[in-house]
């Protein structure tokens, strides 16, 4: 009988967790709640949450605002189909997110997650490329170690080799692969084509521009695929020669967007804007699942003068009215301070507190960018070894391949982010 086990033995007989060994289960936190930085335990045990929760919750755990928003929506309208239909909230949004993204982005698509956001700027690309009569372009090109979601399209264009979804590789669409951009982020650009990465990007472009519908990539920041930063000066090329070829450029800020490199978008850091941007994670401040994809007024009309004139996508919860209240009480929070001296003062602390393991044994690299930090080891990291020390660090991380990193909330205060900074320091000396 289920009602005899207890609350983690059921969790671990009955419930599947994300990237887990049903038959070994690693250390798991019941957790009770969350305020702020912390999560609380079952047994009292409070936790730095150096995750963000996955990268998401850059205000922190039930922030009044946002929580206020939802409950006070909640009284009115939890949801409508949008089919037909729409509403204030959703409107309202709209407004605020066309403030702050990049100008020429105004169409506005409503999406449950990350990875449907990703789903929906492919499907746009392949969409308008038909409309336009280019009826064979309906493949992708990308950069090798990136990462754009778990669902089916969006994981033929993560990496095929070293990424986690390489084993569905017979069963997915075979895309188009380059280098990721070898100049790192700080580097010095080089013109020589063959240095910055562009001339082999042009080879199979070229080759592939009657087959491609979109070029697709993180913009600077390359997250799950390894935490990566390169040079945002391959964008504004790759821009170029998108451009010449009539091949699309889609931008995943999903990691990226809303202060997490110290710019508002990892775009800004660039002179161009892509044709479509797919944005996530902190949109509601990690309180509720929410994303969107925006794209230009060039192809969001070239798809409506096209067969069948409609965009062929229609999510039920498409902007929820709770999510959306979400998304703009957290979008208000944000422009709402000095995000950006925030951020910085996040990332100069990280950099100080950071920079002893670069004398450690195994330590490959260690780097900052925003409010992104990585110590990235020369072999493999165990999860469920740094799950089984955070009651003793007080802090929550969870590394990935060679990684040890942390994106922190934006509210972390100074001691509590040198708490996780201490926290990293030693898995990278124990693990």
């Amino acid at each position: 009988m289920t009602n005899e086990l207890s609350p983690l033995e059921f969790d671990q007989k009955h419930l599947w967790h994300p990237y887990t060994n049903v038959t070994k289960p690693g250390p798991t936190f019941v957790v009770k709640e969350a305020e702020g930085v912390h999560i609380t335990l079952d047994d009292g045990t409070r936790l730095i949450d150096g995750m963000s929760s996955w990268w998401c919750m850059m205000h922190g755990h039930r922030n009044a605002e946002i929580t206020a928003a939802i409950h006070e929506q909640l009284d009115r309208l939890p949801h409508v189909m949008f089919g037909g239909l729409t509403h204030d909230p959703a409107i309202d949004l709209g407004r605020k997110l066309l403030e702050i993204t990049p100008e020429s982005l105004t169409r506005i698509f409503y999406c449950d997650s990350g990875s449907v956001s990703v789903e929906v700027a492919m499907k746009m690309a392949v969409q308008y490329q038909h409309a336009m009569g280019f009826a064979g372009r309906s493949e992708f090109a990308t950069i090798r170690s990136g990462y754009h979601g778990d669902t089916w399209k969006a994981m033929s264009v993560c990496d095929p080799d070293t990424g986690m979804h390489h084993l569905f590789q017979g069963a997915l669409s075979v895309q188009h692969f380059v280098s990721r951009p070898p100049i790192r982020y700080g580097q010095d650009w080089s013109d020589v084509s063959s240095e910055n990465g562009l001339a082999e990007l042009r080879e199979v472009l070229e080759a592939g521009r009657d087959k491609i519908a979109a070029f697709i990539l993180e913009p600077v920041v390359q997250g799950t695929g390894g935490m990566y930063f390169y040079h945002p000066e391959y964008l504004n090329q790759v821009r170029h020669l998108c451009d010449e070829l009539g091949i699309l450029l889609i931008f995943d800020e999903i990691a990226t967007g809303f202060g997490r490199t110290g710019a508002l978008f990892a775009t800004d850091l660039t002179t161009i804007e892509p044709d479509i941007i797919c944005l996530g994670k902190g949109l509601t401040g990690g309180h509720i699942s929410f994303a969107t994809t925006l794209t230009n007024d060039r192809v969001a009309e070239g798809i409506g003068g096209g067969t069948p004139g409609i965009f062929m996508h229609g999510p039920t919860y498409m902007a929820n009215p709770l999510a959306c209240v979400a998304a703009k009480a957290a979008l208000d929070l944000l422009t709402g301070q000095d995000w950006a001296a925030r951020v910085q003062a996040i990332s100069k602390q990280m950099e100080q507190e950071l920079a002893p393991a670069r004398n450690f044994a195994n330590v490959a690299d260690v780097r900052v960018l925003g409010a992104i930090g990585v110590i990235e080891m020369t072999h493999q990291v165990s999860a469920d070894a740094a799950h089984a020390r955070a009651r003793d660090l007080g802090v929550f991380l969870r590394p990935f391949g060679k990684n040890i990193y942390t994106m922190p909330p934006y509210i972390t205060s100074e001691d509590e982010l040198s708490q996780i900074t201490a926290g990293m320091l030693l898995l990278a000396q124990e693990l």
